[in-house]
């Protein structure tokens, strides 16, 4: 238990930096403890601490990733059959690019080579909600076991999803040239260990690139509600007295985009002010998987009426998230 609490906290949440920054910021003779100070130590920590596992979870995933090339994706799925492929769809999302936008092209071609609908759905639901840098990232704020139930029922959801549209049948509601596009994929050459470390090495540098002012914003308005925002006016929308701030959380963070790594410092200050567990990932499932630009790319490949059963299948099963992980906050905080 030591060492794994030495790895959740200096580790993964790189205390010994947070402590480091203080006593730079104090030796300059800035007061931590006050609220410009406080601001200013969170936002410098958090930053650094998210670009630094943001760039080593990328490189890691993006190496893994090199060996799921869209056409070998598509085989893989076409082995299964059933929730079977719905499961695998959902497992296949999670080392996928971090952004629900990148995923829905994948989507529209996994969807136009002939796959199942329903199992190109539980890939479009887990590739934005739940990554493998989602769960390190959870594990470095929230431990190990939140981030593990996270993911699972993140999975849970995705599953389902898929399974639903699956058995409504909802293929007259993809646009007729998704269905028309035919697959014209050609088969990926086998590359070796240094073309996929300079595969990953590129795909660290644009992700990061376009996800760092995310990362400045996400920690700058985590820090404004960690330093400036009273703690009652957080607990009285968010915390245990507001029995719909679960249904809050997830209607606010539709029209926001932003990815994990941008949502992680918000969903860490409004913990600390006293927002209940789940409704804090509540939030973050919303905006990483709801966001509008990714609703607008998806209106262009279904119709509406799939795109309202698409939200609501995501927005019931993230409420409900919410509310499990309300439930069982006090046994796993």
């Amino acid at each position: 238990m030591g060492v794994w609490n030495f790895i959740q906290t200096q580790v993964l949440g790189m205390q010994w930096l947070n402590e480091l920054i203080g006593m730079g910021l104090s030796a300059l003779g800035l007061d931590v403890s006050g609220r410009i100070g406080g601001s200013v130590q969170f936002f410098i920590y958090d930053v650094l601490k998210i670009t630094v596992l943001l760039c080593v979870l990328i490189f890691a995933i993006s190496y893994i990733q090199s060996y799921f090339p869209p056409e070998r994706s598509k085989r893989i799925l076409g082995r299964f059959h059933g929730i079977w492929a719905n499961i695998i769809a959902a497992l296949l999302g999670t080392v996928t690019p971090f952004c629900s936008c990148s995923s829905i092209p994948l989507f529209i071609g996994f969807t136009s080579a002939g796959l199942p609908l329903g199992v190109t759905f539980s890939f479009l639901i887990s590739s934005p909600m739940v990554d493998l840098g989602s769960l390190v990232l959870l594990m470095s704020i929230f431990g190990a076991r939140v981030a593990v139930i996270y993911v699972v029922l993140g999975l849970v959801i995705a599953v389902a999803g898929g399974t639903v549209i699956e058995k409504l049948h909802m293929e007259k509601h993809v646009e007729s040239f998704v269905l028309s596009a035919g697959s014209v994929d050609i088969e990926s050459p086998e590359l070796m260990i240094r073309e996929r470390l300079i595969y990953a090495r590129d795909q660290m540098l644009g992700t990061f690139k376009k996800v760092f002012p995310y990362i400045l914003i996400g920690v700058g308005i985590g820090a404004l509600i960690h330093n400036w925002i009273p703690e009652s006016w957080i607990e009285t929308v968010l915390g245990s007295d507001n029995p719909f701030g679960v249904v809050l959380a997830t209607i606010v963070g539709i029209p926001m985009y932003a990815d994990i790594f941008g949502t992680i410092p918000v969903a860490e200050a409004l913990l600390s002010k006293g927002a209940q567990l789940g409704t804090v990932l509540s939030f973050m499932m919303a905006v990483t998987t709801l966001s509008l630009p990714s609703l607008i790319m998806l209106r262009k490949a279904v119709r509406p009426k799939l795109l309202a059963l698409f939200i609501g299948i995501c927005a019931a099963g993230i409420i409900a998230v919410g509310y499990i992980f309300n439930a069982l906050q006090f046994i796993l905080i």
